[in-house]
């Protein structure tokens, strides 16, 4: 048996951090509506958040290896606490400008997609490290983040219902504060999360080369890349959803923010069902059958229901059964990321794919915010659920799609009785898997840099 406290201690920073990333979710957009009420205000903010996100992605990834994993998330931690909690400070002593509440934001969404990134391609080495398998950790990450994000938006509309959006930012500054307690304290003496010796000296030219590896590879892997195109498109409407739809939609027809908390919460405990049962029983079903009928059941549908009712209960089902299908699509993603990537380009590619899977979210926000002023909430309602349906037709489209089931080819040589993964283009973890019993097709649920977005920009995760 392994040393356990590593992988625990990186699960709750990540579980604290998710949910308080729920709470900065609902309670920035509120906060934005409350003192401007302008949804395209909100929009601007959004992409303010958002377009930083990507720029990080698209440069950070030999970053995180230079520097450690563990180092990175203690810093991005770090730094989006102390962004959070200016902006009610400075709206406390009446010298929050726009710009600077922007400018924040911006800072908040270019330090948090590291963190999220280095704990993400932590967890194959940390289950090595604590004698258990990839599929239960990964399981377990997914399964608690999922709750957290639950927990945290459920608490967010409370909140700031009885106590205001400003209280609830303070509470999640002290979240990012508390995960990087737990990462700094708990995960020590893991050489995974330390810095890597680099194979060239420190200069552009080697960065640039580590850079461009990740892309290469992400280029040259068919799933890989129809997977981002997709995500892109679904992340951009949700990100639509989350930062302008829905609070303009509660503030009007719903009752204000306490209905965004349950929605966003009903969202989350569907998706922590989806998750639990995918792990349960997914593996005797076809991933690509099963991932084509969740992905289409998990987006367009809340859009459309939001747009012809104006009362709760009906969205609050149609979050549920979302979020069940959601819940399902992370652990197929998961697998086929773990499986394809080797371990020493899975921060380089964990970055290429995050940056592609976020590309089109700065523009969500905006957008959402921009049709509302121009079409109203309905129409944009409609236009922006249009394109998330055409996105999620794209496993019934592409051919790529169709090497879903595949497990990767892999070289292996007995050691023991152990199989190393040898050929570039198989996950490191791969090895991990058959060592363990768990073949490519098991379906190891877990959430992964390039998310369907959910609650927080930065991985496969879907919904809101």
């Amino acid at each position: 048996m392994g040393h356990r406290t590593p992988l625990a201690a990186t699960l709750a920073a990540n579980s604290i951090s998710t949910a308080g990333t729920s709470l900065t979710l609902i309670g920035v957009p509120w906060f934005v509506l409350e003192t401007t009420g302008s949804a395209g205000r909100a929009g601007f903010v959004a992409f303010c958040a958002t377009l930083p996100i990507v720029v990080a992605a698209l440069i950070g990834g030999p970053v995180i290896d230079r520097i450690g994993r563990r180092r990175v998330a203690i810093a991005s931690d770090a730094v989006c606490a102390s962004a959070i909690a200016a902006i009610p400070l400075l709206h406390a002593a009446g010298a929050l400008d726009f710009w600077m509440l922007c400018a924040l934001m911006a800072l908040n969404g270019f330090a948090h997609t590291p963190g999220n990134t280095a704990r993400y391609v932590l967890i194959p080495d940390l289950a090595e490290h604590a004698g258990t398998t990839l599929a239960r950790a990964a399981s377990l990450f997914d399964a608690v983040s999922r709750g957290a994000r639950m927990l945290g938006a459920a608490l967010a509309g409370v909140l700031i219902a009885f106590v205001g959006a400003e209280t609830v930012l303070l509470l999640d500054a002290a979240t990012f504060g508390l995960s990087a307690l737990l990462v700094a304290v708990g995960v020590r003496g893991v050489r995974a999360a330390e810095p890597r010796k680099a194979e060239a000296p420190v200069s552009l030219r080697a960065y640039g080369s580590e850079l461009r590896e990740g892309y290469a590879h992400l280029l040259g892997n068919p799933l890989l890349l129809s997977v981002v195109i997709m995500v892109m498109f679904m992340n951009g409407t949700d990100q639509g959803w989350n930062a302008v739809l829905l609070p303009v939609h509660a503030e009007a027809e719903l009752g204000g923010a306490t209905a965004i908390g349950l929605l966003t919460a009903m969202f989350g405990a569907g998706g922590l069902v989806g998750a639990l049962l995918y792990g349960a029983v997914g593996h005797r079903f076809s991933r690509r059958a099963v991932f084509t009928v969740c992905v289409i059941l998990c987006g367009a549908p809340r859009f459309l229901v939001a747009a012809v009712t104006g009362t709760t209960l009906p969205l609050a089902v149609t979050m549920l059964l979302s979020g069940i299908a959601g819940g399902v699509l992370n652990p197929i993603l998961t697998t086929v990321i773990y499986e394809r990537v080797p371990d020493r380009l899975r921060s380089r590619v964990s970055g290429a794919l995050t940056a592609g899977c976020e590309f089109a979210m700065p523009l969500g926000g905006l957008a959402a915010g921009l049709l509302v002023e121009a079409a109203g909430a309905t129409g944009a309602l409609l236009l922006m659920g249009g394109v998330y349906f055409l996105a999620t037709l794209s496993p019934l489209v592409f051919p790529a799609w169709r090497t879903l089931d595949d497990a990767p080819e892999a070289e292996t040589e007995e050691s023991g009785g152990s199989q190393n993964t040898e050929k570039a283009g198989t996950a490191g973890t791969a090895g991990t898997a058959a060592n363990t019993g768990d073949t490519g097709d098991t379906g190891n649920p877990s959430s992964v840099p390039p998310q369907v977005s959910s609650s927080a920009p930065s991985r496969p995760s879907p919904g809101p």
